[in-house]
């Protein structure tokens, strides 16, 4: 024992000097960080790239889904009419639909048409309205949009004479923060008659509102005001309306309520004009209302609620 042997040794290991001994164990021990190292780099590489494939094909889904795409919808709605002029009162029934779809040119550059039907029943009498409109504009869903649009109206029903129809030019644009949209018009049309020379100048703005209390749920508010020229007169209309919107998740369908008042003015007269509508809604190409405004067919226009105006009645 004095010459440095181990007797007490494991199996291959008797009578090793102690020197030798202890550079066999350190061999071993880095032979084992070795060992472990290098499994531990594999499973970390193999995880790693489970996690990259299971994480790529999402990210690549997402840009798919963003990529712009045709969606709009279509809407029919029924309610009725409240006029009340000089002490007097008048009741109609009404009743009108409308289809939008937005078709983009790129990421930023749109083109959105719309079709739009109005219809009233009054005192055994039906007067309608129908027409489009077409909007061009460029948008970041993210901050703003800006355009302009032109619509085109024809007018019947049991009113007589010629055939009457109206068009309308302007600029629009909206502004978003985070669930709020704001929206702006201002445009000059004319109301003309088929055969006749003449026309009636109408001017207009209107400014919107749109709160999304969750993704599926929107609450819009709207002023407008209009004039329209004529004989030397001025028809001077205010508007004021309330709307709320509600998609049912995981579907294409919403309904909505709206409230609509055109406060009438010419000469010495007032007349009150009150619309209220229920009406459904079948989209396509869109998740969520919030989703619809800011990457579909996001745009609209003024529609009276008397359909056809008043100085040609």
């Amino acid at each position: 024992m004095g010459n440095g042997v181990v007797a007490s040794l494991g199996p291959g290991e008797w009578f090793l000097p102690k020197r030798d001994y202890v550079s066999f164990q350190a061999d071993n021990l880095r032979g084992a960080l070795m060992y472990r190292l290098l499994l531990g780099a594999a499973i970390a590489v193999t995880a790693t790239s489970a996690i990259a494939a299971d994480a790529v094909e999402p990210i690549v889904m997402d840009q798919e889904l963003a990529q712009p795409h045709i969606s709009g919808y279509v809407e029919a709605y029924l309610g009725g009419l409240y006029l009340s002029a000089d002490g007097g009162h008048l009741s109609a029934t009404t009743a009108g639909g409308a289809g939008r779809v937005n078709f983009p040119i790129d990421a930023r550059w749109n083109i959105q048409t719309d079709a739009s039907i109005d219809s009233l029943w009054v005192e055994g009498s039906n007067i309608y309205g129908y027409g489009g409109a077409i909007h061009g504009y460029w948008r970041d869903p993210s901050s703003y949009a800006l355009g302009g649009f032109a619509t085109f109206t024809r007018y019947g029903g049991d009113i007589g004479g010629p055939k009457i129809y109206n068009f309308t030019v302007g600029p629009e644009a909206q502004a978003y923060f985070g669930n709020v949209t704001v929206y702006g018009q201002i445009y000059y049309g004319q109301l003309r008659a088929n055969g006749e020379s003449e026309h009636l100048d109408n001017w207009g703005g209107r400014a919107v509102v749109r709160y999304f209390a969750q993704d599926n749920l929107r609450f819009d508010g709207e002023l407008g005001y209009s004039t329209i020229s004529f004989s030397g007169e001025h028809v001077n209309t205010v508007t004021a309306a309330l709307q709320a919107n509600y998609r049912f998740s995981g579907t294409p369908f919403s309904v909505f309520g709206r409230y609509q008042l055109d406060h009438v003015s010419v000469a010495s007269t007032d007349l009150n004009i009150h619309k209220y509508l229920i009406g459904l809604r079948a989209s396509f190409g869109s998740n969520t209302l919030l989703e619809e405004d800011r990457n579909g067919a996001t745009m609209d226009t003024y529609r009276p609620n008397f359909i056809l105006p008043l100085p040609l009645l």
